[in-house]
């Protein structure tokens, strides 16, 4: 028997067919019900829409891939929301900044002062949608074709709109930390945008936090050298704290 959160997800589905996303407050007026029932009922598990950034999208589930944007946002929140702000506290007044995609940089964007002038550039949905709220940021989405599994745009052809820019700061994402391996992540979709970002910025800031040491993913990011400094929520073990001090790569906690 269909019940009213059922009736509620189908009329989202359809709505959804006209359209690739919908905000919150607009499918809270659709539906005739609370910004939160929605939230609720997006919450409970077998659903075939997601709330993500503040948009509701369909299930990237149903579409190939082995990482799920929708699947990470919420793991390991507390410590993704004490990292970001030391992250944060990183931007300048006018500074222009890479974003990369996954699920942490949008609590960094999150912890940025309203009132702070900034030009960001980033190439991932959620990024954007969190970027987009900050009244005293320029924001530039880097297109091209979407991967709805981890909510990137890579872009078509040989130019890339990073070609153009010199960002003072390029927040670089790992979901993998080893000393060896270095700093890795799911997706090789993800390597061609990280990598250009790093060649092209003042520095280079490698973000993860703390469940992420240790871990080894199958594509390889770079080399821990390659970064200017490591921004987490809590310090590593004493081997990889030695290891860091020992390449004058700093961490910065908050």
């Amino acid at each position: 028997m269909e019940t009213r959160r059922d009736e509620r997800i189908h009329k989202l589905t359809q709505a959804l067919k006209r359209t690739d996303k919908l905000h919150l407050k607009d499918a809270a007026q659709l539906l005739g019900v609370s910004e939160m029932t929605i939230r609720r009922d997006l919450t409970e598990p077998a659903s075939s829409v997601v709330l993500l950034g503040g948009y509701i999208v369909s299930d990237p589930k149903s579409h190939a891939g082995h990482y799920f944007v929708t699947d990470q946002h919420g793991q390991n929140a507390a410590r993704k929301q004490r990292l970001a702000q030391a992250a944060a506290s990183l931007i300048g007044e006018n500074d222009t900044v890479f974003f990369d995609c996954g699920t942490t940089l949008p609590y960094v964007v999150d912890a940025i002062p309203d009132a702070l002038p900034f030009t960001a550039i980033c190439c991932a949905m959620n990024t954007f949608l969190a970027l987009k709220e900050k009244p005293a940021c320029n924001v530039i989405l880097s297109g091209g074709e979407f991967h709805a599994d981890n909510a990137l745009f890579t872009p078509i052809g040989a130019h890339s709109i990073l070609d153009d820019l010199c960002p003072t700061l390029a927040f670089i994402s790992a979901a993998g930390i080893d000393k060896d391996q270095g700093a890795t992540c799911y997706n090789i979709n993800e390597l061609a945008m990280k990598h250009h970002a790093m060649r092209r910025a003042r520095q280079c800031i490698l973000v993860a936090d703390s469940s992420k040491y240790g871990k080894v993913l199958p594509a390889r990011i770079a080399e821990l050298r390659r970064f200017d400094l490591l921004v987490s929520d809590s310090a590593p073990d004493q081997a990889l704290q030695n290891w860091l001090a020992q390449q004058a790569i700093p961490l910065r906690l908050p």
